[in-house]
C-alpha cells in the first residue's frame, strides 16, 4: 500500500499503455528529440488533470531518455528489456492475441504453440507484470487505473493483487474473438488471459458485438464474468480538430497535389490504412480491378488513391503484404492505365495532411476489414468531407453498428459484391450522397475522444 506520505504526490488517476504519448529519437549529435504522438487516447487524456501515464520504452531514444532523466510531467516510462519487450510485443501481443481477436490464421499451418510460444509468453508475463508493479507504485489510494488494450491483458489481474483498493478498468481498442476461435489458444493461456482482464472492476469494449463476445468466452471457459462489470464505449471521431486541422495550408497543398493526380472531372475512390492485415487493401484492388473490368464505363473516370502506411514492417508477413499490396496496384495500372490515366494512385509514406486532403476529395470512402475493433477513417472522411462522400463499409468493422444505416454495406470477403458496391456509391445521387454524409458525420461524433474517456472514468468510479 501507499504510505500516507507517498499519498501527497501519487496519481488518482492514471493510464496504462504500450505506446505512451511521447517518443524520443536520437540524433546522430546525441541530442534527443521528442515527438508527441496522437490519437484518440491522446485526445481523450487531455481533458484530465493530474493524471499518470505508465508506457513502454519502445526503442533507444526512449531508453536513452530514461537513462538521462529526460521524460515529460505526468508520464511515467518503463525501460523494460528490449529482449523481453520485443518477444511479449512482437512474438505474442501481435503475432498471437492480434491475430486471434482478428481471426487472421491460415488454420491448416497455424498457430503452432510449442516450447518457443512458452518462452515467449513468459516475457509477456515479465512485460505485463512491469506495468502492475509501476501502476501500483504510483497510484494514490483508491486511484483510479485504465488500463489499455490486448497488450496488457494480464495488467490487471496482477494490479488486483498488489493493490485491491484500487479501481481498475480495461478497456479493448481491439474486436474480441468468438469463443470457438478464442478456444485455439492453449486451455491454461486462455483461462489466464480472461482472468486477467476480469481481474479489472469494469471491462469495456468498443462495441456490443464484441462485449458480447468477451462475455461469451467468460461464460464458455470460466463460468461466468464473476464481479466484473462490462461496458461499451463506441470511441468518436474529433470534429473539431478535425475540421480546423483540414483547412490548414499544408492540406490545401496536398489537396492540390491530389487534384493534378487524378486529373479534372474524374471520381476519387479513396481509403487510408496501415497496411496491416486486417485492413483487407488486397481485396479492396481486386474489387476496383473488377469494377473496370466489369464496367468499363468507369475506365478514365475514376482513379482509387489508395494511401497503405507501413505497419509493422519488422514481421515478414507485415512485409510480404505490403509488397503484395504494391504489386496489385502495379498490376491494374500496367493492365488498364493510359497516357493519361493512372487508375491507381497509391501512396506509402504516412502523412497525415495528405489523408486529410483525400477525405476532403473523396467521392467514395473504401473500408472493408476483414476485422476492426471500430476503424476511425469510417468516421474522420464524412467529418471533413467538403461534397459530401458514399461510404461502403464492411459490415465486419466495429464502425458498422453505428453508420451501417447510412452506408453501403459489403461482406469484405466478397470481391465481386465490393465491385457492385463502389458502382452503387460512384452512381449515388448527389442529394443523396449529402444526407447520407450529414448522419453519418453526426453518428460518427457522438462519442468524442474526450467524453470516450471521461465517461470511462466516470462509470469506473461509479461501480
Amino acid at each position: 500500500m501507499v504510505s500516507a506520505s507517498e499519498a501527497q504526490s501519487a496519481a488518482q488517476v492514471l493510464v496504462a499503455s504500450n505506446r505512451g504519448p511521447v517518443s524520443y529519437t536520437l540524433a546522430t549529435d546525441g541530442s534527443l528529440d521528442a515527438k508527441r504522438g496522437g490519437g484518440g487516447l491522446v485526445s481523450g487524456l487531455s481533458a484530465v488533470k493530474d493524471k499518470l501515464w505508465v508506457c513502454a520504452a519502445l526503442g533507444d531514444g526512449d531508453r536513452e531518455a530514461i537513462r538521462r532523466g529526460v521524460g515529460e510531467q505526468g508520464v511515467r516510462m518503463l525501460d523494460i528489456d528490449a529482449a523481453v519487450h520485443a518477444d511479449a510485443y512482437n512474438g505474442i501481443a501481435n503475432s498471437v492475441l492480434w491475430f486471434v481477436h482478428h481471426m487472421l490464421y491460415q488454420t491448416p499451418l497455424e498457430p503452432v504453440f510449442d516450447a518457443e510460444f512458452r518462452r515467449q509468453w513468459a516475457s509477456f508475463e515479465t512485460y505485463n507484470r512491469a506495468f502492475a508493479e509501476a501502476l501500483a507504485e504510483e497510484a494514490g489510494p483508491g486511484a483510479a487505473v485504465l488500463v489499455q488494450d490486448y497488450h496488457l491483458a494480464l495488467v490487471p489481474g496482477m494490479l488486483r493483487e498488489l493493490r485491491p483498493d484500487l479501481r481498475i478498468g480495461h478497456f479493448s481498442h481491439t474486436p474480441w474473438a468468438p469463443v470457438d476461435y478464442f478456444r485455439l489458444l492453449p486451455n491454461d493461456i486462455a483461462e489466464q488471459l480472461l482472468h486477467g482482464i476480469l481481474g479489472a472492476d469494469r471491462a469495456a469494449f468498443l462495441t456490443r458485438r464484441w462485449a458480447d463476445a468477451f462475455i461469451g468466452c467468460c461464460t464458455e471457459i470460466l463460468g461466468g464474468t464473476g464481479r466484473t462489470r462490462i461496458g461499451v464505449h463506441g470511441l468518436g471521431a474529433d470534429a473539431e480538430f478535425l475540421r480546423r486541422r483540414a483547412h490548414e495550408a499544408d492540406v490545401d497543398e496536398r489537396m492540390a497535389a491530389l487534384r493534378e493526380q487524378v486529373g479534372p472531372g474524374r471520381r476519387t475512390i479513396v481509403r487510408v490504412d496501415r497496411t496491416e492485415l486486417s485492413k483487407n487493401i488486397v481485396r479492396g484492388l481486386l474489387a476496383y480491378r473488377e469494377l473496370l473490368e466489369e464496367r468499363p464505363q468507369w475506365r478514365e473516370r475514376v482513379v482509387h488513391v489508395a494511401f497503405a502506411y507501413p505497419s509493422r514492417q519488422d514481421l515478414a508477413v507485415y512485409r510480404d503484404y505490403t509488397a503484395e499490396v504494391q504489386r496489385v496496384a502495379d498490376e491494374i495500372n500496367a493492365v488498364y492505365g493510359t497516357a493519361g490515366w493512372t487508375p491507381v494512385v497509391l501512396h506509402v509514406k504516412d502523412d497525415f495532411a495528405r489523408s486529410l486532403a483525400a477525405y476532403r476529395l473523396a467521392d467514395v470512402a473504401l473500408v472493408n476489414p476483414i476485422r476492426d475493433g471500430m476503424n476511425l477513417v469510417a468516421k474522420e472522411v464524412p467529418v471533413v468531407s467538403d461534397h459530401g462522400c458514399a461510404l461502403v463499409l464492411s459490415r465486419e468493422a466495429g464502425a458498422y453498428e453505428e453508420l451501417g444505416s447510412d452506408a453501403v454495406v459489403v461482406n469484405p470477403y466478397d470481391v465481386s459484391a465490393t465491385a457492385a458496391a463502389l458502382h452503387e456509391a460512384l452512381t449515388m445521387a448527389d442529394d443523396e450522397r449529402a444526407a447520407h454524409t450529414e448522419r453519418l458525420a453526426a453518428a460518427a461524433v457522438a462519442l468524442p475522444p474526450q467524453q470516450w474517456f471521461l465517461d470511462q472514468l466516470d462509470a469506473l468510479r461509479r461501480e
